[in-house]
């Protein structure tokens, strides 16, 4: 499998499961798909799972700041996020500071629990 995605309304959040390749044309789709999903059920916390095999290169990773401007990733969101493959993390972490030097949403964590824990509770 190429790569692949799944995002669903579980209640407290929006869960996306991203798996195989990710190239910026897969994260718009992936992130489009998100923001239509927390608009449909007014709920902007998304709790984010991926294992990717072919991370974002670092021209993609600057871009993933317009990308969540064009969509209108803003302030309202709350993003957490846990990459399972540790091969992927670094270009994650470089997507984490180019979010966080912008003031956009979105945290990687270390553990898929503390990702969670963070994303329901009030701590920013």
């Amino acid at each position: 499998m190429d790569n692949y995605f799944e995002v669903n309304y579980v209640g407290d959040y929006v869960e996306v499961i991203s798996n195989g390749r990710k190239p910026l044309s897969f994260s718009r789709k992936l992130w489009a798909e998100i923001v239509r999903v927390c608009e449909a059920n007014d709920c902007y916390r998304v709790l984010g799972i991926g294992d990717t095999t072919e991370p974002p290169t670092t021209l993609d990773g600057f871009d993933h700041a317009e990308l969540f401007r064009e969509l209108g990733v803003s302030g309202r969101y709350r993003v957490a996020w846990y990459e399972k493959n540790e091969a992927a993390r670094p270009s994650y972490e470089f997507i984490d500071d180019v979010l966080y030097n912008r003031s956009l949403p979105g945290r990687l964590f270390d553990t898929l629990e503390e990702a969670k824990e963070w994303l329901l509770s009030d701590e920013h």
